[in-house]
Parts: structure tokens; sequence; C-alpha cells
């Protein structure tokens, strides 16, 4: 027999008697369970976890040598929550994993509902194609793949190259609306330059008949050497934030948006010596070491010493600090557009 949840009533051999004859009928009483379905905070299965870049890429080498880019399709470990081992998920709503590309491989192009992003780990001058445009892959780079967009990974140069994969996989799964479509050729017809997209829509310009309709960004590359030296600038103000450093997001140029709707993707820089001070909010968040070396306190008990590449996650609702021994840079992204689309979003943010 169940123990039924705190604050649920009493279980008597009528109620249970009625229980099961309901049960027969694909029904069941709402005050066995109401207690577990609104919770006064958040309570998820999703834990704090950490994952040394080192011990992904020593995997991943072994991997690169078991099975070939294109028979994978994707060549990708999954870094799975702890606490959610077996759904691919790294947090209850997003998807994480490693990609690796070998010299002279190619990953074939296809499309999905899904909406993906890449932050490079490692490797510079392969490249990405999204929807006819080929841009280059370099450390830090933040790429998106809207919905539906063909892409294609190919790597020309003479080192391995791999980066970080986040996607919605678990949105578009929960939602029911996964649709996927493989090309003809392994890699698309190229029909624009490289650039293209950034001169068009990134360089606080647009069409002259662009509508700032919804969607993704048509921006789809992020180079980091720009981001940086834009973090570089607003560092010499001294407008520190005490919960965040310096943090800034990347954004949809025509509509001042996040670059995917589903997903928002952060940039930070913490000088050194820096300690923020203790934040939570609701978006479970995954953090990647761009530069720099540091620590991160992660709810009451767990702590993580990062270096770059090293990748770890903040559950919902989870006190973080972070503390800098260099100055350093880490890269985000959360599920946060999805939840101020609902109204759902929630930030405590405490100053000392």
């Amino acid at each position: 027999m169940s123990t039924p949840p705190a604050g649920a009533p009493a279980e008597t051999p009528e109620r249970l008697a009625f229980y099961e004859r309901i049960g027969q009928k694909h029904m069941t009483p709402l005050w066995t369970s109401l207690s577990r379905l609104v919770t006064p905070e958040p309570v998820s299965g999703c834990q704090p976890a950490a994952w040394p870049f080192a011990e992904i890429r020593a995997a991943m080498i072994e991997a690169g040598g078991l099975i070939t880019a294109k028979e994978a399709e994707r060549r990708v470990l999954v870094l799975e929550n702890p606490g959610l081992r077996g759904q691919s998920k790294i947090t209850t709503d997003l998807y994480a994993g490693v990609q690796l590309v070998l010299p002279g491989e190619v990953a074939p192009a296809h499309r999905h509902t899904q909406s993906a992003l890449r932050f490079v780990l490692e490797g510079d001058g392969a490249h990405t194609a999204v929807n006819g445009e080929r841009t280059a892959m370099r450390y830090g780079d933040f790429i998106i793949t809207p919905p539906m967009a063909w892409h294609d990974h190919g790597n020309e140069t003479g080192q391995p190259m791999f980066w970080l994969d986040g996607l919605d996989i678990p949105i578009v799964q929960f939602l029911d609306a996964s649709f996927s479509e493989h090309h003809d050729a392994d890699e698309q017809p190229i029909a624009r330059p490289a650039g293209d997209s950034q001169a068009r829509f990134g360089s606080n310009l647009l069409p002259v008949d662009q509508r700032p309709l919804p969607g993704a960004s048509p921006v789809f590359s992020y180079p980091y050497a720009r981001t940086r030296e834009a973090l570089a600038q607003l560092a010499r103000t001294n407008a520190w934030d005490p919960c965040h450093g310096l943090k800034m997001r990347y954004s949809n140029p025509v509509t001042g948006g996040y670059p995917m709707t589903t997903i928002a993707a952060y940039i930070q820089l913490l000088p050194k010596g820096f300690q923020t001070a203790r934040y939570r909010s609701t978006d479970a968040t995954i953090f990647v070491a761009v530069e720099g070396r540091g620590r991160t306190r992660i709810g009451a008990d767990f702590v993580v010493e990062w270096q770059p590449r090293d990748i770890f996650v903040v559950p919902s609702w989870k006190p973080v600090v972070h503390e800098a021994a260099d100055e350093a840079v880490l890269f985000s992204f959360s599920d946060r557009p999805v939840q101020e689309a609902l109204q759902l979003f929630r930030e405590e943010r405490h100053h000392a």
C-alpha cells in the first residue's frame, strides 16, 4: 500500500475501494496527489551537476574511433542530469550534448522542429551551414539553428572540432510536435556568401521592408571576438551587478528579443576576485566556463571548481554563488523565454 503524500486525506478501506473502482474507468482522485502537483516552491528531479571538459574530450576522442560522424548522423555524447538519467535531459526541459567532428568529416544535412544552439569548445576554422549560408566556427562562438532550418557541419581543418549542443528537445517532445527530415546531399547548397546575415541584420542595419516578426534571430552566428570586445568595453564602466558581475543576453537584432523562442543565452564577465551575491531563479541554467578559473556553489552543499570549457548546471530555484579566481567569462543558456511568455519566471536576489 502506498503512503499518501503529506497533507492528503487519510486512506480508509471504503476510499481505497472507491479509488480501485474508478481507476478501472481511467479516473483518479485529485485529493490524493494535489500536494505533489501544486507545490509551494519548485520541486524538480534536476540536480546540480558538472562535467569537466577533460573527461568529455577523452570520451569523445574514443567515440571518434568507434563511429563516424556520417554513421552516427551526429556524433554526440549527451550530458544527462544525474537526477534525470535515461531521459536525455540536462534540465527537465532542455537537452545538452558535446559534438565531435574530426578532420575531413561532414555531419550530414538535416532539419527538425527543435531549436538548437552551438557553443564552440575547441578548434578553429571548421564550419556550420544554416539555410544556405556558411559560417566559420571558432572558440567561444555562439551559433543558432532555428526550427526547420537545414544545417550541416564540416571540418576541413587538421584538428578535431568540439562544441556544446543545446536544444529544446524535451519541450518539443512534451508538446508532441517533433518533425525531422534528411537532405538529399550530405552538404546543403550554399546560396549566400559568408557573413551575409550578419551584414543584413547584425550591423545596426535592417532590410528596408523588414518587419519585426516573431521567431528566431535571422543572425545565426555570434562571434566570440565581437562579444568579448563588448564585454571589455563595458567593464570600463565598473557597473558590476552584485548577483551577476557584468551579464549580457544575446538578442535577436530585429525584435530585441531572445535569439530563439524557447532558449535564452547569456555571456557574463566576472572580475578577478569577484564573488557574486546569492541569486536564484526558476529557469534551470547550463553554464560553460569560457575564460578564467573559479568556483560555483549551488544550493547548500554542491561546489564545482571550473576552468575553461567545463560545463555545469544549476537547477531551478537553487541558490547560486560564483567566485572568480581570475578574470572569468561564463556562457549560459536556459528556458527563460518560455517561462516569461507563460508569466512563470521568478527570481530572488540578495545583495550581501
